[in-house]
């Protein structure tokens, strides 16, 4: 960008300085593969929620939801509204889990429940899902940098994966986490002072300019309509997208592994409930910072709608604005990136390289053979962020659709995991293929959207696992110990203690203050209810 300037300029090189430098500064306590992955379990729980607002409300919801919006309206807040609803089914149903067994990977769980088999068909979907998000994460950076600098986008994707590249060598789950708290701050400072400065800028008043958009139908919140084949209703938000971000939170070895870093089962769960009441707010900012973007812009097209922001800084004119907005973008999803490669990087060498190459070698060996593990995960996302680059919709729109086609999987995985008596490995692995299957024929000859996907697939893979484990293997004589009925009887068997510092250890077992999450749910929506009446 021509009129980027030198103010700006100095702004966005500090800011990543600075970055760079609190990495290397916290990278020198990482002495061994279980500081790489987990640190020393030090880590305050509100720097640990901060870190994962940080990893998924980044470039992609900065850029990809006003983006979102100003084409499709404040609909699409029915696919960001069930966080609330997602967290409580994680911190009651899987962290107990995770936490409790002391496992690195999360995908441990499924060979401890089912078998070798499972746990690694798990760790390969996780793989190929989190490639594709770390690739949309370069590819909004690089848009930042291309915006700016004026590069193609494929040069600013080759540059800035190996800028990533290095911060992330660096390494260390604290040294990630404690980037992040920092990030998350500019980057909500970013986002505040851009609404503003949108407001400030707007003909006429906010009351007017949200009156002229639900005239034009942009401020449609609550469609209560039954049709599958419209992507952002108040049932797909509400069901088939809470199946989705349930996986998304529950079985991600990068949201949960910040998780285990944390100093008891308590924390762990405080974390995640951070996000649970902080998401709505957020979305609910990009959401509509993009709807008023459409009335400032008068509906115009833009040749990449993901820049609608960035222009709009560019041409605000306020010294150091833009520099702010691109350092908070660029940090942001280089820690995004980081956080993915830190994780591929921990499975990569836990659930393959130590498992089935070098099962007895040093944590020395293994902490230098994650960290090659991380430059061959950097290498690989460049192709997949070029090819992200050929598209010029939402990138947040995309990531969650591409994600869609494999959650399904893995949200039945988990179910069944947790819950299902009769299921084995054999049956697992069969309705696994039958809900891919199912969920291929479905995104390709009908018009069902892509939100429900997931619960398709799932549904699919449940009843078709349940039946094949039936046939192939019989029913079984009890329930697994990896089960949430066979957890309760080895805590009451063993006479373990089912509470530490006040928060359940047990699978299933709602905490009280939990039940909060749920109250929030239902003041949101009626909240937006009477937004959209109020209008």
């Amino acid at each position: 960008m021509e009129n980027f300037g030198v103010l700006n300029w100095t702004i966005l090189i500090v800011y990543l300085l600075v970055n760079l430098v609190m990495g290397s500064v916290l990278s020198k306590k990482v002495h061994s593969a279980e500081d790489y992955y987990l640190g020393n379990k030090t880590t305050p729980w509100w720097a640990i929620g901060l870190s994962v607002m940080a990893t998924y409300v980044s470039a992609m919801s900065f850029l990809g939801g006003p983006a979102w919006s100003y084409g499709s309206g404040m609909g699409v807040m029915m696919i960001q509204i069930n966080y609330p609803l997602v967290v409580f089914l994680v911190i009651t149903l899987f962290l107990p889990f995770f936490y409790n067994s002391g496992v690195v990977s999360i995908y441990e769980y499924q060979e401890r429940r089912f078998g070798k088999k499972a746990r690694g068909v798990m760790s390969i979907i996780f793989m190929m899902t989190q490639a594709l998000s770390s690739a949309a994460v370069l590819y909004a950076t690089a848009l930042v940098m291309a915006y700016i600098t004026g590069v193609d986008v494929v040069t600013a994707i080759v540059v800035i994966s190996l800028i990533a590249l290095v911060y992330t060598m660096m390494g260390g789950i604290t040294a990630v986490i404690w980037t992040d708290v920092l990030q998350a701050v500019i980057l909500l400072i970013g986002a505040v002072i851009i609404f503003y400065a949108l407001i400030d800028r707007m003909p006429e008043s906010l009351g007017a300019s949200l009156e002229a958009l639900q005239a034009k139908g942009k401020m449609n919140i609550l469609d209560w309509s039954f049709d599958l084949g419209v992507s952002a209703t108040v049932w797909s938000g509400v069901i088939a997208m809470t199946l989705y971000h349930v996986t998304v939170y529950g079985a991600n070895q990068m949201v949960v592994q910040r998780a285990l870093a944390a100093k008891n089962i308590g924390d762990a769960k405080k974390s995640f409930m951070f996000m649970g009441f902080a998401a709505f707010f957020i979305y609910f900012l990009f959401l509509l910072m993009g709807v008023l973007f459409f009335h400032y812009y008068d509906g115009r097209e833009f040749e990449n709608s993901n820049t609608i922001v960035l222009q709009f800084a560019a041409e605000y004119g306020l010294p150091g604005l833009l520099g702010i907005v691109a350092a908070a973008v660029v940090a942001a999803s280089m820690s995004s990136l980081d956080s993915a490669l830190n994780s591929l990087a921990t499975v990569t060498t836990v659930d393959f390289y130590e498992k089935y190459f070098r099962k007895d070698a040093s944590s020395q060996h293994y902490l230098k053979a994650s960290r090659w593990f991380t430059v061959v995960w950097a290498v690989l996302i460049v192709v997949p962020a070029i090819l992200f680059a050929q598209n010029e919709g939402s990138v947040l729109e995309l990531l969650t659709k591409a994600g869609s086609y494999f959650v399904g999987a893995k949200l039945s995985m988990y179910g069944l995991g947790f819950f299902s008596k009769h299921t084995t490995e054999r049956g697992l692995l069969v309705g696994v293929a039958a809900g891919f299957a199912v969920v291929w024929f479905v995104a390709t000859s009908t018009e069902v959207t892509w939100p429900w996907f997931c619960a398709i697939g799932a549904g699919v893979n449940i009843s078709v696992s349940w039946l094949a484990s039936l046939l192939l293997d019989g029913r079984q004589a009890e329930y697994s110990e990896y089960t949430i009925k066979g957890q309760k009887a080895m805590f009451r068997e063993q006479g373990l203690p089912t509470e530490e510092g006040g928060w359940s250890r047990l699978p299933g077992k709602v905490d009280n203050v939990s039940w909060l999450l749920v109250v929030f749910f239902f003041a949101t929506m009626i909240a937006l209810y009477l937004f959209t009446a109020g209008i």
